[in-house]
This record gives C-alpha cells, structure tokens and sequence, in this order.
C-alpha cells in the first residue's frame, strides 16, 4: 500500500498511479470475473511477458488490491483473487468498459 508520502495530492492521479497502465488493467478485469492461475492469466493477455505479469501482479498485491492464496500441494498453486479494496475498484472498471463500448460502437457507424 502507498505511503502518506507516495500519494500524490489528487485523488484521481492516486487511482492513475494504482491502476494507470494497460496491463494491471487487463488483469483487473479478468480478475473481476473469478480467481486466476498465474499461467491461465499469462496466456489470457496477449502480448504480456511473464516477467511483466509478475511485476504487475506483486505490485497489485503490495497495493492491497489483490490476494494471492498459495495452496499447500504438490505442485504448490496458485491463485489470484480480487481483495475487498479491488473489488470496490468494479464500479470504475465496469464504467471503463461502458465507454469503451460506446466508443468502438460510434467508431464503426462512423
């Protein structure tokens, strides 16, 4: 999670900063749907490196805004869930893709 210090002053360029760029978006809003593997996720974005998931993924999680539950089996598994902050997230994401809609959908009467 942010320090005081780390959060800038205004409220939208704290959520830029958390959620800013196209890849934790894309993980987010898979991760509204239902818990991710790490491999099913990796293979679910295209054009994201494995290094670049798993950068995202730890600062998701430092953030607060996912869990990650390692399960005690052989192999060891792992899954990627939505905290209860991610979770409240769902109203902007949801939002995101409404305009997103809209917008590809004036683009091809256009």
């Amino acid at each position: 999670m942010l320090t005081k210090e780390e959060l800038p002053d205004c409220p939208v360029a704290t959520t830029v900063q958390l959620i800013g760029n196209k890849w934790k978006l894309l993980i987010l809003r898979n991760l509204l749907a239902r818990p991710w593997r790490f491999n099913e996720m990796l293979r679910s974005i295209p054009g994201i490196s494995q290094k670049v998931l798993t950068d995202n993924l730890r600062a998701l999680e430092a953030d607060g805004i996912i869990h990650r539950t390692v399960y005690p089996e052989v192999p060891p598994r792992v899954e990627y869930s939505l905290s209860e902050l991610g979770d409240s997230m769902r109203p902007i994401i949801k939002a995101m893709e409404a305009w997103g809609q809209r917008y590809q959908q004036m683009a091809r009467e256009a």
